[in-house]
């Protein structure tokens, strides 16, 4: 139990609210599952996780916001955990209410340092006879009953568009709750597509690993096509379900060529491309978290062809430099600027 997070300890020490079919929406760990009776609906956003939640006896396993399994009105327990975004919590209570039975019983779950003290002024928007039962773990929790349920929850119904513009390209971004610059395009993919414009990779099949909201997929395509060269197929891989969402939408919107591929890094990955291009995250909530981009250059050389480029972008304080170096060839520097810098390495023919 010691390894759970906070708020599924939470949740374990006041299991005695859960009854009848119940539904976990934000599940960060598969290991909180075999604690609790009778089973039930588990929904995670991290592929990674829901890979695991699928191997539990007695639990249905969801992928994010769109999975086919979230049926409306039938479960009579909903446990919202609250997600790092503000305005994920917003989605993510409208997903519980659209799951509610009648007189259903929703419970909140955050830490403080999550900022559950905000997120009990939106739960109380939609149930002002939500009531705290505990505070544990360095959380609260908080119980809703007879919760109003609300019509059928379309992910799409919460889907943003903006226009992102580089080199003189722009293309049509889709956003949701929780994805990562949805507010706008950030300075290190800015920069990447920069260098993209001035010295293009050279392949007629790419990799967008960490793909985000397909922006990187989409301006390749949209560049390509307006200089009248010829259109290389970009493919996307995220661990996040709002991401691969976004992606799609934003590939379907662009007439935009490839496959975008949910997976905790290059777990689930097959094939081998003759680019990769990365904008990569270095947080784990709030610290600086190295690990997944490590891993990712351990294993992105089988998937990139001898003489393949690899194009990467980062906060020029991280050490990526001598990994990129290790992992996959000589290692030289595009650009810099803003406190990000541009890699380029082409594998070797080992």
């Amino acid at each position: 139990m010691s390894g759970l997070p906070n708020s599924h300890q939470a949740l374990l020490k006041n299991r005695h609210l859960l009854s009848d079919r119940v539904a976990l929406l934000g599940v960060a760990s598969v290991h909180l599952l075999p604690e609790l009776p009778g089973g039930g609906l588990a929904m995670s956003e991290h592929a990674g996780v829901f890979r695991t939640l699928e191997q539990c006896e007695g639990w249905q396993a969801c992928f994010g916001y769109d999975a086919p399994l979230l049926a409306e009105n039938r479960y009579d327990t909903i446990v919202v955990f609250l997600p790092k975004a503000r305005a994920e919590l917003e989605m993510r209570l409208a997903l519980a209410r659209s799951l509610a039975s009648d007189k259903a019983r929703l419970i909140l779950i955050g830490e403080k340092k999550e900022g559950i003290a905000g997120a009990i002024k939106q739960l109380k928007a939609i149930a002002p006879q939500a009531v705290k039962k505990d505070s544990a773990r360095h959380c609260q929790v908080w119980c809703a009953e007879a919760t109003e349920p609300a019509p059928g929850f379309r992910v799409q119904d919460w889907l943003s568009w903006r226009t992102v513009e580089c080199a003189g390209v722009s293309v049509e971004v889709a956003g949701l709750p929780g994805i990562f610059s949805q507010d706008g395009l950030d300075r290190g993919t800015h920069l990447l597509l920069e260098t993209l414009a001035e010295q293009p990779v050279r392949a007629a099949r790419v990799l967008d690993f960490a793909c985000g909201a397909g922006v990187i997929g989409a301006w390749i395509q949209a560049w390509q096509a307006s200089r009248q060269a010829a259109v290389a197929r970009v493919d996307g891989v995220d661990v996040q379900s709002q991401a691969v969402i976004c992606a799609r939408e934003t590939y379907q919107c662009n007439a935009t060529r490839g496959t975008i591929f949910a997976s905790d890094g290059l777990t689930n990955i097959d094939g081998v491309w003759q680019g990769v291009i990365s904008n990569p995250p270095f947080h784990t909530g709030v610290k600086t978290d190295t690990s997944m981009t490590e891993q990712f250059l351990q294993g992105v050389k089988r998937h990139l062809q001898p003489g393949g480029e690899l194009r990467l972008v980062a906060n020029s304080f991280l050490p990526y430099e001598p990994l990129i170096s290790r992992y996959i060839g000589r290692v030289e520097r595009l650009r810099e600027d803003g406190g990000f810098t541009v890699y380029r390495a082409f594998r070797g023919p080992k």
